[in-house]
């Protein structure tokens, strides 16, 4: 499988300590790539893993039952919510 050729035009500097710096490399030599082509395939994945636990959530098929009947349930009346959201917001004009 080839990846396809892609222009980067930005640049990203970072500090490391040498013992980051080795580990670094080791996994470069390892994984047969460059330091910048492995340094940006992991952080691209590590940031998608961080955005994916804020936009998105798996259940298992019991968790998820148990959410379903949750969600299925009647609306309680909450006074106390019924009074705060008849007041004005603070954040309008």
């Amino acid at each position: 499988m080839t990846t396809p050729t892609r222009r980067r035009s930005r640049r990203l500097e970072l500090r490391t300590t040498p013992e980051e710096r080795e580990l670094l490399e080791r996994a470069v030599a390892v994984t047969g790539t460059d330091l910048t082509d492995f340094v940006v395939t992991q952080a691209s994945l590590a940031a998608q893993r961080v955005l994916t636990d804020r936009t998105e959530f798996t259940l298992s098929p019991d968790a998820h039952s148990a959410w379903e009947e949750i969600n299925d349930r009647p609306a309680r009346s909450l006074p106390g919510l019924r009074k705060l959201m008849r007041r004005p917001s603070p954040f309008t004009e």
